[in-house]
């Protein structure tokens, strides 16, 4: 699958860093640096647009390492990028650590992946087929 892009950042298009990653590294496209503080969430601007095929969609996925090493993930999990958005590419951080973190330009601070999805139709029913789990919620087949 081929994806059209525009960058208006200095920095590298998205790459693989591997032969077997999954997502692709996104750039803080910011002046200098900003200061992330402890559970503050900031808007991070790559400066890039892509344009993702019907069918399909993007997905910001947090970096493990600075989840890790510094406790800093997305604020919103998993963002969804829908086929017809064409605007920037912008990541939502949010600092789960107690100490500050500094975002410098060019850092790598997301991961893009895309995904094929199917869209259904919903049926309202009354009742649903039951099953062994039926409505047991969280932590009801343990940890």
């Amino acid at each position: 699958m081929q994806i059209k892009i525009i960058n208006k950042s200095p920095f590298p298009l998205p790459k693989y860093k591997t032969e077997g990653s999954a997502g692709a590294d996104l750039y803080a496209n910011i002046k200098s640096q900003e200061v992330l503080k402890p559970l503050e969430r900031i808007l991070v601007p790559t400066g890039i647009s892509v344009s993702i095929p019907s069918g399909y969609e993007g997905q910001v996925r947090p970096r493990s390492g600075l989840a890790l090493k510094h406790g800093i993930t997305l604020a919103n999990a998993v963002g969804t990028i829908d086929s017809d958005y064409r605007g920037e590419i912008k990541v939502i951080l949010i600092n789960l650590s107690n100490e500050d973190f500094i975002i410098k330009r060019g850092d790598r601070i997301a991961q893009l992946v895309f995904t094929k999805y199917e869209k259904v139709k919903f049926i309202e029913v009354d009742s649903l087929n039951s099953t062994e789990r039926g409505t047991g919620g969280f932590g009801h087949t343990g940890y």
